[in-house]
């Protein structure tokens, strides 16, 4: 969800053994010698066959969380990284700085021609927004684009299924955004998302204190639940979102809703070293990456960068899946143009 002016041009261990019993360790008693006796078919005595140690049973699994490991103590440390699922997974490994870009489902009869343009450009993942009516953290771009996709007739069904069909062409984890009003409507949505393919999920107008069972419904299907954070949060809410988010921590760079920017607010890299001071998840920049600059600039001050509002305006212009796919790359060239120049300045290398 975000930005670009004008066409964009450029166990714990198992638990340790009890000591022999006695019983057992002493040498044979010289009645063992005997003929069996009627008392040797006798069961076992218990000090033989001691029951398991309790110890020793797994702890239940994260993805079946309970309500109440929900809402228990904040995870600390290197612990909620490993929870993390496929997506997590994904964007740890590109070994890149991380590209974004967002659509909204169902905008156009083509749509999904548009995720592949994506992922031919460079995506490192695409963001899928489930059009809603009232997009309250949307600006005035994805609102238009929300309601172009309305007016055609998408809902959240339309675009899972669009997702399930093409599904087997994407290379690039897809992450879903909408509303909570769409997610809390019927039951399994985590378990739909899954079966469309999908790896993530962001409900932005959900606070933290009231994710309830919807983390223990996305840890059960698989999806990832990333959280948002703003300059306005506060470091113990930081704490506790970054420890109960999964995949990546969508940073939101200025407060206000999304649209194009003419610079990444000083804010946007004050936010993610606040992150990367709690945690080792992907920091994600979103809310206003417009251009190639700023999303090479989100690169090096976060892990990467969510690019939604001026990729919208495109589409809403006209622009083809073949004209995205070219402002995707130019995003991804000039962020991996901007991490290789902060590599050489780093290590002194100028050759």
């Amino acid at each position: 969800m975000t930005a670009t002016p004008k066409p964009l041009t450029t166990s714990p261990g198992p638990a340790t053994a009890q000591p022999p019993s006695p019983s057992v360790a002493t040498p044979p008693s010289p009645s063992v010698a005997t003929p069996p006796s009627p008392s040797v078919a006798t069961p076992p005595s218990p000090s033989v066959a001691t029951p398991p140690n309790p110890s020793v049973a797994t702890p239940p699994s994260p993805s079946v969380a309970t309500s109440s490991q929900i809402t228990a103590e904040p995870e600390t440390g290197a612990g909620p990284a490993a929870l993390g699922g496929r997506l997590e997974s994904a964007l740890r490994g590109a070994g890149r700085p991380l590209l974004g870009p967002y659509i909204t489902g169902g905008i156009a009869a083509n749509w999904t021609d548009y995720l592949l343009a994506y992922q031919d450009g460079g995506a490192d993942v695409i963001e899928v927004g489930l059009p809603f009516s009232d997009p309250s953290l949307d600006g005035a771009t994805i609102q238009q684009a929300s309601g172009r996709a309305l007016a055609r007739g998408a809902t959240a069904e339309t675009i899972l299924a669009d997702l399930a069909r093409i599904a087997p062409r994407l290379r690039v984890p897809i992450v879903v955004m909408t509303y909570a009003n769409l997610v809390f409507r019927s039951s399994g949505f985590c378990r739909r998302l899954a079966a469309a393919g999908v790896s993530g999920l962001i409900v932005p107008d959900l606070p933290v204190d009231e994710l309830g069972g919807l983390s223990a419904e996305a840890d059960a299907a698989g999806i990832d639940l990333v959280l948002l954070v703003s300059p306005a949060t506060t470091p113990a809410r930081l704490a506790e979102i970054c420890a109960r988010g999964r995949g990546f921590v969508y940073a939101i760079s200025v407060m206000g809703t999304t649209g194009e920017r003419d610079a990444l607010a000083d804010s946007a890299g004050e936010l993610a070293q606040r992150v990367k001071a709690v945690t080792d998840r992907p920091v994600l920049i979103g809310f206003g990456v417009s251009t190639p600059a700023q999303a090479a600039e989100a690169g090096r001050v976060g892990d990467g960068a969510v690019v939604g509002a001026a990729l919208m305006r495109r589409v809403l212009d006209g622009a083809a899946p073949a004209d995205l796919r070219g402002d995707v790359a130019a995003l991804r060239k000039a962020m991996e143009v901007s991490a290789a120049t902060a590599h050489a300045e780093v290590s002194g290398h100028r050759g």
